[in-house]
């Protein structure tokens, strides 16, 4: 029995790689594979063109990505990649075209209206124009940002910051302050060790201690006996409730037992410090 599979079958490279050039004839400036991918360089101007003639005829339908690339030392440094996919031939190939600073590419939002999207992604980033784009504005950055992050003679550390400032109520710019300095890495293997102490490990090295304090027993805690019998004490000796200031208080109340026409008290309650005291040799 047979099984048709549903899935569509790879295109060899091979294959592929004449046959799209034979197709694109004059708009075609150099075709390679590289990592196993077809890569063709077409004129700028025939860029719509060339895609025109990939989607409708050799069924690359999709398009997945538009990337930017910056050579700097190119006189057109900009490189714009367009990655087709086929559905139907389970297949990936990418078309390129150059550009300088000054010069536009043709959008291909007439093919993919997506492209829209992605057009304005590599202006915003590198700063390459698309002529026939109605909506080409900036995509990622702020409102009112200078210059384009992924060209590679933007700063690192960018030209300006911004915040949002309590006084003036709004979002404000300002140039752009470190906090601290770059961090240098030294790329040492870490099996190998580095030839620095790294911090924290400077307390390997600290000798143990030769007489370690320790208590072995409950005379070494001060526990025993003799504590347990000086914390039973009523009173702790020299307390304020036991000495006698001599400081006459006309605003302390009378004591209980000296209010005149107070009726003594039956029995041994009278005597207040008899009754609350525990007598030794009994328990509480």
């Amino acid at each position: 029995m047979t099984v048709v599979h549903s899935a569509p079958k790879f295109t060899l490279v091979e294959n592929a790689k004449a046959d799209l050039s034979a197709a694109l004839g004059t708009m075609l400036l150099g075709a390679h594979e590289e990592h196993g991918e077809l890569l063709f360089t077409v004129q700028r101007g025939e860029i719509e063109n060339a895609l025109r003639l990939l989607r409708d005829e050799h069924e690359y339908q999709q398009l997945v990505e538009i990337a930017g690339v910056d050579y700097p030392d190119r006189a057109e440094r900009f490189e714009v990649v367009y990655m087709l996919l086929s559905l139907t031939k389970n297949h990936r190939i990418m078309v390129k075209v150059s550009a300088a600073e000054n010069t536009p590419v043709p959008t291909v939002t007439t093919l993919w209206p997506v492209a829209g999207w992605l057009e304005r992604e590599v202006f915003d980033m590198y700063g390459v124009v698309f002529d026939g784009n109605t909506d080409l504005r900036r995509i990622l950055t702020d409102y009112g940002f200078e210059g384009h992050p992924f060209r590679k003679d933007f700063p690192m550390t960018g030209y300006v910051e911004l915040r949002y400032s309590e006084e003036d109520k709004r979002v404000v710019y300002e140039p752009v302050e470190l906090a601290q300095d770059m961090r240098s890495f030294d790329f040492l293997s870490p099996w190998e060790g580095a030839d620095y102490v790294l911090p924290g490990d400077e307390k390997a090295a600290t000798p143990p201690i030769d007489d370690p304090k320790v208590t072995e027993g409950p005379e070494d805690t001060g526990a025993g006996a003799k504590a347990d019998a000086k914390a039973a004490e009523p009173v702790s000796e020299g307390a304020p409730a036991e000495v006698d200031t001599d400081i006459a208080e006309p605003d302390a109340p009378t004591p209980t037992e000296d209010r005149k026409g107070k009726a003594k008290r039956k029995k041994t309650a009278a005597d207040t410090a008899a009754a609350t005291e525990t007598k030794k040799g009994k328990g509480a």
